[in-house]
């Protein structure tokens, strides 16, 4: 019997490998024999740079750049064959390298993910598959342009520091200077996201307020997201709302598809792709995914849903094995997973953070040995294909 492990990391507790790792413990003190092989999974966010890296034969490049409040902050990219990179701008510039007391989206920038992708550019990469989860800025894109060579400029002529204040000072935009390698390098995004530049849905009102924004930095932000996108629209003669995902990342998806030509798509399936998942399901008996809540939104563009999606096509057995179950996770069940199972009820999951191994080794322990009284482990391994 031969079990693919690929899990999404489970955010704050576990990251997708060590998620995996416990899950085969688990799956061993039953099965000892039989044979697991664990692909560490993203969709995009945290962990999507190690997840292919760990699927393919590439290497990682590190350096350093501006962190989202101007410091230095160490950053790093895989390089994979073909002059391709995959990169996280949470890397540069996401909302884990800023204190909780200082999260103020009105002062966060996207430059260092410009400077990453300028360093990739620079070492002869010539394809950027670029995630965008986990941003702590509300820039409109306009740090990372910035770093590329793009000037904001105000009514006076003078260069904006392109952070989420600069957003309603914006009059003219200058390309003099763009980095000329972008014009030999194509971008790809990685983002499920599909929320517009501006309203109730936009970057602002759907996501500042889990970047550290008030009310008042709420309405400000939001003026200033609504006069850029109007300067976009001069500029480029395009509404960036119409945009699928233009407010991903706290604007930074506008930016992409607008000055880079950005070609937005599915985190999940480009990671299954990257990974050549395919080919490790032409002899999987069965797969294991999870995450650490599985709830409507995991059917949605998200890894787990995706993998319980192609495992259906290839018509091998899924199982989700997740911290917790949230509304809606049943979705999962109609996408073809056909077990989906929580280590913790809502209630206990202040336990379930402060003991993410012990929770998630139990769950899967007590699963697979109950799969082993039902019956169902001995059909599988007495298949032809077992």
């Amino acid at each position: 019997m031969h079990i693919i492990i690929a899990a999404d990391s489970f955010k704050g507790t576990l990251s997708s490998l060590e998620a995996g790792n416990v899950i085969k413990e688990g799956a061993l003190s039953v099965f000892p024999s039989s044979s697991i092989e664990v692909l560490p999974m993203a969709d995009g966010g945290e962990g999507t740079v190690e997840a292919v890296l760990h699927c393919t034969a590439g290497e990682k490049a590190v350096f350093t750049v501006t962190g989202p409040l101007g410091e230095p902050v160490q950053a790093s990219y895989g390089r994979l064959s073909g002059n391709r990179a995959i990169m996280e701008m949470a890397e540069a510039s996401g909302l884990m390298l800023v204190p909780e007391e200082k999260r103020n989206p009105l002062f966060t920038s996207t430059f260092g993910t410009g400077e990453m992708m300028a360093q990739a550019m620079e070492a002869g990469i010539r394809t950027i598959i670029l995630g965008i989860g986990g941003s702590a800025t509300c820039d409109g894109g306009m740090g990372a342009m910035k770093a590329l060579g793009i000037r904001f400029l105000d009514k006076e002529g003078r260069e904006l520091p392109g952070r989420g204040a600069s957003l309603g000072q914006v009059e003219a935009i200058d390309f003099s200077r763009r980095h000329p390698l972008l014009a030999e390098t194509e971008v790809i995004v990685l983002s499920d996201v599909k929320n517009p530049l501006c309203g109730e849905r936009g970057a602002v009102r759907a996501f500042a307020p889990q970047k550290g924004a008030d009310s008042a930095m709420v309405e400000e932000l939001e003026r200033g997201m609504v006069h850029y996108r109007n300067i976009l629209e001069k500029t480029f003669r395009k509404n960036a709302d119409a945009i699928p995902g233009s407010g991903a990342a706290g604007g930074l998806g506008a930016a992409l598809a607008l000055f880079l030509h950005g070609r937005m798509v599915s985190g999940a399936e480009e990671m299954l792709r990257l990974a050549g998942f395919d080919k490790y399901l032409q002899d999987a008996d069965l797969v294991v995914t999870g995450e650490g809540r599985s709830d409507g939104q995991s059917g949605e563009g998200k890894i787990t849903g995706a993998i319980a999606n192609r495992c259906r096509k290839w018509n091998v057995p899924c199982i989700v094995l997740s911290g917790s179950l949230g509304k809606g996770w049943e979705i999962l069940q109609q996408q073809g997973a056909f077990a989906v199972h929580g280590a913790v009820s809502p209630e206990e999951q202040e336990w379930a953070m402060a003991h993410p191994r012990a929770g998630l080794y139990q769950l899967a322990e007590t699963f697979f040995r109950n799969w082993q009284e039902s019956g169902t482990w001995a059909v599988l391994s007495s298949s032809p294909e077992g």
